[in-house]
Parts: structure tokens; C-alpha cells; sequence
């Protein structure tokens, strides 16, 4: 693969206009293609001594392991190490939840010892109807389990709170109110009817999500890397430990019988949609990774400096990347990797990129391209990418191991969004409607 440079870019892109947003523009930020940066993209497939990497069997035994430390030393940092003392615990099970439709099962996994306070809650839902493995569709809420459906059964969060009762309120213990006000962001029903199931925790379980929210989550507790070696505070992430309890949430699967583990999907939105990314990078347990609208950081290229930059997020979010992504504040150029990458060490499993219209701040283009310029990685294992150079039309769904769509609409997941990622599961897990 060649240097790429902006010309390139720009003639992918051309078939998308841009919306007149200049007014709502956030300080920090750039909504003007005209302002995006000539740059060159990393090639993935020069390693670090400068040879080409030709083989998928290159990429597999040396390749791969280059590009993934890469990305834990410059932008999401080391995650921490598996820990023998993780206990599951299942709570309840109910077998005619949601009307006779689902199995709910609730689990907490105890992270360090039932007798210490770190507990992820795991919400699970099956088909009632399954008689066999079933599938499944992992990710993090926002605002606690109870908050992505209606169902009364489902238990209240505990503990830190996003918001819990209503935008901007945080540190709050969640309500009864709050049942059900995410309920369109999880398309339970349809996921269920689909022959999927469905495991979701809140995020701020592992760690809440401010500046200081190391404090009191993981972060806090555990003191080594996946490799034994000492783990220092600026070494990690929130996204690298929200990522490691995903990774949690997958050894539990493991388990259940009524799981097909080898069928997992890890999805996730925005930040937690740049979570899913890195938890599928770092766990090839997960079959399937989705990214829903993850912007800078995520599946978008940072070097476009487009919608959020590298310097805004880092200031508005220091908590999320590890120290030394800091230096790449308003000099992306420098940093060793750009997010094409990312998408590529998913590879050879399949990856779905998702953006809207709307969300400017996420960058779509560059998260279309961040999709195609994976597609060299999948070559050498003889998979198709997305299949076009230039961005398909609105909700119009394209590509093949690497999948993408841009749909109508603002910063959200729709029922159209689910849509796609249950006929991009169906396709690569053979699976007939």
C-alpha cells in the first residue's frame, strides 16, 4: 500500500456533502473540509524494521503484535491483567421475562473477590424460545441495565451515575424513572425475535467516567498488565479498563450453556463505541466488532483533524487515553499510528463501521475511511473490505468482513443501525432469516 494523502481522501469522499454547521461549531473543532490537513497515513503493512509485510502469516506472528503495542503505548495504554479472583455470580433467572419472550438473567461478576466492592452487573437476555446455543450482542450502557428497557424486573444500578436523574445530574443513585429512557438506543425485542441474545453492563461499574474516576474504579485496585508487568495510573486508560471488563463480560459466556461463545459481537456508541474497537483489537475471543458513530479516537482517522480533534478530546476527556497521547494534541502527524489500524487488527474477523449524516462531530468521512484503508489487511487473508472507494449513498449499507453504512440522523444508534448489525451477524454467522 502506498503513502496516502489527502488528494486520495478527498476523491473518496467526494459524494457526501457537508451540512452547514459552521454556526454550531464547538471551539477546538473543525467542520471545514477545506481546513483538513495534507497528511500521510502509518501503512500497516511496513513493519517496524521497514519490511513489507506480504503473508497473512506475517501479520498473524509479527505483524499484528507490532501494531497493537503501537496502540497501547500512544493512545489507549496498557489494559490491566486477568484476575484469578474474578467470582460469577448469578443473581436471578427469570424464564418468562418480557411477556414469555426472554430468559433474564442478572449476574454480577465479582472483579477481585466476593468480598471486595468491585462488581460489574451483567444484564442477560436469551430467547425464551432458543434450543440451541444462541448468539449474542455484548456492549456497555450508559445509564445503568434498567435503563434500556422497561422491564420491572431488571434491577436499579447502583453507585456512581452518569446521569441519573436527567442530563447533567451525576453521582446520583438511579430511580424508578429512569426505567426504560435508553430503551431506544437497545432494540431488545427485535434482537430476541432475531435468535440473538443480548449481554449489556454499565460502564461505570468498572470506572466512572470524570478525570478523577480512577479513583474509585479499577484502575485504583489493580496494579499489573496482561503481561505481569507493573501498571502505573498514566500506563492505562478508562477505555483500556472499560475495555478489560468487556473482556470480563466474555469469560462469563464462556460458561453458560445456553451461550454460543464462539458468536459474540461486541458493540458500542460513541465513546463506548471507541471501547468496543479496542476490546476487539485486544480480545479475538469477540467473533464480531461494531463501531456505532466512535468519531476521534474510535473508527475515524485523527489525522483529518475533523469534528472533535485529538487536542479537544484530550482536554475535554483527559481520562480516557493514556499520557502519551497527549503529545499528539493539535500534532496528530506525529503519532506513530492512525485508526485505519485500529480497524485492521480486527482482521481477519469482521468489522462493521456505522456513521450519521448528522454527526459532524464524529467525522463520518473519516470514519469511512478509516473502514477502507483497513482493507489492505484483509487482503492478505483474502477477504473483501468495504468494496467501494468513494462513500455510499445514505442508508445505504455496503462492504463485506468489513462492513459500513452512513444513515440519516444525528449521534444515536436507531432501529436502522440494529438492523444492519443483525443482517451483518446473520451474513457472517450463517445464520437465514
Amino acid at each position: 500500500m502506498k503513502a496516502l494523502r489527502r488528494s486520495l481522501c478527498i476523491a473518496l469522499l467526494a459524494s457526501l456533502p457537508l451540512m452547514n454547521d459552521a454556526d454550531a461549531q464547538p471551539a477546538g473543532s473543525n467542520y471545514d473540509e477545506s481546513k483538513v490537513p495534507a497528511y500521510t497515513l502509518p501503512d500497516p503493512l511496513v513493519a517496524n524494521d521497514g519490511s513489507q509485510v506480504t503473508t497473512a502469516g506475517q501479520w498473524k506472528s509479527s505483524r499484528r503484535a507490532e501494531v497493537l503495542k503501537l496502540f497501547e503505548e500512544h493512545v489507549f495504554g496498557r489494559l490491566p491483567g486477568k484476575l484469578a479472583a474474578t467470582k460469577f455470580e448469578v443473581k436471578s433467572v427469570d424464564r418468562s421475562a418480557l411477556g414469555g419472550k426472554a430468559v433474564r438473567k442478572q449476574i454480577t461478576i465479582h472483579l477481585l473477590g466476593e468480598r471486595e466492592p468491585e462488581k460489574l452487573h451483567v444484564l442477560l437476555y436469551l430467547p425464551a424460545a432458543a434450543t440451541q446455543p444462541v448468539p449474542m450482542f455484548v456492549g456497555y450502557n450508559f445509564n445503568g441495565n434498567h435503563t434500556i428497557h422497561a422491564d420491572p424486573g431488571i434491577d436499579l444500578a447502583t453507585g456512581w451515575m452518569r446521569e441519573a436523574n436527567g442530563p447533567g445530574v451525576e453521582n446520583h443513585r438511579a430511580t424508578e424513572a429512569g426505567r426504560g429512557t435508553s430503551a431506544s438506543r437497545w432494540a431488545v425485542d427485535e434482537i430476541l425475535a432475531r435468535g440473538y441474545g443480548l449481554a449489556t453492563a454499565y460502564y461505570g461499574d468498572i470506572e466512572p467516567d470524570h478525570a478523577e474516576g480512577w479513583k474509585t474504579g479499577l484502575r485504583a485496585k489493580v496494579k499489573t498488565d496482561q503481561r505481569g508487568q507493573p501498571l502505573a495510573l498514566e500506563d492505562g486508560s478508562a477505555i483500556s479498563a472499560w475495555a478489560w471488563g468487556l473482556s470480563r463480560i466474555m469469560d462469563y459466556l464462556e460458561t453458560d450453556a445456553a451461550v454460543n461463545a464462539r458468536q459474540v459481537t461486541v458493540m458500542g456508541h460513541s465513546r463506548l463505541g471507541k471501547t468496543s474497537l479496542w476490546a476487539g483489537a485486544t480480545d479475538e475471543r469477540f467473533a464480531i466488532t461494531i463501531s456505532n458513530n466512535s468519531g476521534c479516537g474510535g473508527a475515524a482517522l485523527s489525522r483529518r483533524a475533523f469534528g472533535e480533534t485529538v487536542k479537544r478530546i484530550n482536554t475535554s476527556f483527559p481520562h480516557w487515553f493514556c499520557r502519551q497521547h497527549k503529545t499528539y494534541n493539535d500534532n496528530e502527524a506525529a503519532s506513530p499510528v492512525d485508526h485505519h489500524e485500529l480497524i485492521a487488527l480486527m482482521a481477519p474477523r469482521p468489522v462493521y463501521v456505522a456513521s450519521a449524516a448528522e454527526d459532524l462531530w464524529a467525522d463520518p468521512k473519516g470514519e469511512f475511511l478509516g473502514a477502507k484503508h483497513a482493507e489492505p489487511v484483509y487482503a492478505l487473508f483474502g477477504k473483501g473490505g468495504i468494496g467501494t472507494d468513494t462513500q455510499p449513498p445514505l442508508n445505504t449499507p455496503v462492504g463485506d468482513v468489513i462492513g459500513y453504512h452512513i444513515r440519516t440522523g444525528k449521534h444515536d444508534v436507531t432501529a436502522y443501525d440494529w438492523e444492519q448489525f443483525l443482517n451483518f451477524a446473520d451474513r457472517h454467522f450463517g445464520r437465514k432469516r
